[in-house]
């Protein structure tokens, strides 16, 4: 298993075992100042425990209070010691009670069992297997060092699959303990495992994300503002823990530019910069995307980059790279097929140039639209007109056609069909799973039981939200590329709009604070006056569309593409799995010339994650 992980860069390698009965070894990457140089695996002989880690804890102060460690000592103290530390006062509770991103392992050499956890979001990745003859567990960060163990039946998991080419959303399954490979299992988000001797293996739900009953009452609305920068600065501070360089991902919008504008004014205190990494178009690129939205987000980027300061930025087009270049690499960091192919190469290609930086942590907000800048204006317009409030409703609805530049009629048309329930398009998502494996597994019924239909469904923005946190699939995504990416080039990408402490926050904020006078986003735009340019702090009026040219950057490649679908559909072993008849005709639609506007196109996107399926399952045969 340490010999699988040796293709991964570390700064250290160390391991720890009690004879035959538990082995626990990591390869270790000094992220954090006192990451350097620490025991990990760790053992207390003195409490009879042992720890391996993955973990950065962000509330290492409230957990050293509860604790009771003396001021002196925290400073040094090593985040596997303060794990080891909880769990000795809290036992299996212990995970409640962390912020961070985190999976760990702890062996309770007196109790005779063996506890690990995963944070509540899944940041960081777990993956088990048992073996059911000797009772045996195995857990590793990733799955290629359990792939060759013999109790194993080296087959695919086809409920996996099943759910994966079911689902429209980059989801992969609904169920957070499957994974691609039969007989390997992942630890989902917010849940803790104990294997005990007696052969026992439980897993328990330990956090569960719901908006309070009672809402959280300040006395102004200036109160409201103060809050959320208090929080999210606390967050975004925890997160500059690092003896090397800090970036950020930084896009033209309201969550990355809020993140790197507290982060940068926080560095300047300390004599450090920001380094930020965008991506944009290539350079003939012509944008075809609707007025309402950008392509090319540069001038909202770099009015960010004036107005904080103490930013270092590039921009990143990456002239040689597209959706279809980096397909096998990224088979070969996610070990599992892939749905995110639109922005799959500037991720990895930003991971890259951080890298090369020294770039430790990399800031983004990619669950800020959930948080920090929730607030949607439409949705909210839909409930006050359900609720009958119309003085209220007339209001907003006047005020946002003001801020947008529209007329009231069009924005009171697309308020009605989303509270008659006709939603904003009504599109229904073509099925990639067979008639036949949909079949065999059932797979329609099963997602409809969990409210995740597979051809589609419009909701409100607010069922979205709640869905979002109650089930813990949506989360694993990307702690899942963002583990893997970390584990290659040594970079930890990190989400302030994703602390434990910022979405209970935000949970509790009144709507009325988040949606006011037509103003979608409405606290963060308020509560970021100073931080961030009001041209974008105040923009309503056009939103980012992130890889935009990415069929644009594909027409060299073009013709690759064409072949490939094509010998997808001949190959009849795909049929067991994809729905070949539905990407024939989808073939047929796009196999001319390629056009840009194919970037966002359906049948584009079924072509392309059909691609990707298959070429995971014919480099898994191969190896």
């Amino acid at each position: 298993m340490m010999q699988a992980l040796s293709r991964f860069p570390a700064d250290d390698e160390q391991a720890w075992q009690v004879r035959s009965n538990v082995f626990f070894g990591c390869r270790a990457q000094w992220i954090t100042p006192e990451s350097v140089g620490e025991r990990n695996p760790l053992h207390d002989p003195e409490r009879g425990l042992a720890v391996v880690a993955d973990a950065i804890l962000d509330n290492r102060e409230e957990l050293c209070e509860a604790l009771g460690i003396e001021a002196v000592r925290r400073s040094a103290l090593t985040d596997p010691e303060l794990l080891l530390l909880a769990y000795d006062a809290w036992g299996t509770g212990m995970a409640e009670r962390l912020v961070g991103d985190f999976a760990f392992a702890i062996w309770d050499e007196r109790g005779r069992r063996l506890y690990a956890a995963r944070d509540y979001s899944g940041a960081r990745t777990l993956y088990f297997t048992r073996d059911p003859s000797s009772g045996t567990v195995w857990l590793s960060t990733v799955m290629a060092p359990l792939l060759g163990l013999p109790h194993l039946p080296g087959a695919l998991n086809r409920q996996w699959i099943a759910e994966y080419l079911a689902l429209p959303y980059t989801v992969d399954a609904v169920d957070g303990r499957m994974t691609v490979h039969e007989g390997i299992e992942q630890l989902p988000p917010a849940h803790y495992l104990v294997a005990d001797a007696e052969g026992r293996l439980t897993l328990k739900l330990y956090c569960r994300i719901e908006e309070p009953r009672e809402k959280l009452k300040l006395g102004s609305d200036a109160e409201y503002e103060e809050a959320l920068r208090d929080v999210l600065g606390a967050a975004v501070k925890a997160r500059l823990r690092t003896h090397r360089g800090v970036g950020a991902h930084l896009s033209g919008g309201l969550d990355s530019g809020s993140v790197a504008a507290f982060a940068a004014r926080e560095l300047r205190a300390r004599g450090r910069a920001l380094y930020t990494f965008s991506y944009v178009p290539v350079a003939d690129f012509t944008d075809w995307t609707p007025r309402s939205r950008m392509a090319d987000e540069r001038a909202y980027i770099s009015a960010v980059v004036e107005h904080a300061g103490n930013i270092v930025p590039e921009y990143c087009d990456f002239p040689d790279r597209n959706p279809y270049s980096d397909i096998d690499d990224w088979l070969d960091v996610m070990e599992m097929p892939y749905k995110f192919f639109e922005n799959s190469f500037w991720l990895k290609g930003i991971f890259e140039r951080a890298a090369e930086r020294d770039i430790a942590v990399l800031l983004n907000g990619q669950r800020g639209n959930w948080t920090i800048s929730w607030g949607p204006a439409l949705d909210y317009q839909t409930a006050l007109l359900k609720r009958l409030r119309l003085v209220r409703f007339y209001r907003e609805l006047d005020g946002y056609a003001r801020r947008i530049g529209v007329g009231r009629r069009r924005v009171l048309g697309s308020v009605w069909r989303r509270a008659v329930g006709a939603g904003a398009s009504g599109m229904r998502h073509p099925v990639l799973a067979s008639p036949r494996l949909l079949e065999e597994t059932g797979v329609v019924e099963r997602l409809r039981r969990q409210g995740l239909p597979v051809q589609g469904n419009v909701r409100s923005a607010y069922e979205a939200r709640r869905r979002l946190f109650k089930q813990t699939c949506f989360w694993n995504l990307n702690g899942t590329y963002a583990t893997k990416l970390s584990l290659r080039y040594a970079v930890w990408d990190r989400d302030p709009s994703n602390d434990l402490r910022v979405v209970r926050f935000c949970l509790s904020v009144p709507e009325e604070q988040c949606v006011r006078d037509g103003v979608d986003r409405a606290l963060i735009r308020r509560a970021a006056r100073g931080y961030l340019p009001d041209k974008v702090r105040l923009n309503q009026k056009v939103r980012g569309a992130q890889g935009a040219d990415g069929v644009h950057r594909m027409k060299a490649a073009w013709p690759a593409f064409i072949r490939e679908a094509q010998e997808m559909l001949d190959d009849e072993a795909m049929r067991d799995y994809l729905d070949l008849e539905m990407l024939k005709e989808s073939l047929l639609k796009v196999r001319e010339a390629p056009k840009p506007e194919y970037a966002y196109d359906l049948d584009f996107r079924m072509l392309m994650r059909g691609i990707i399926f298959r070429r995971f399952v014919r480099l898994r045969g191969r190896r």
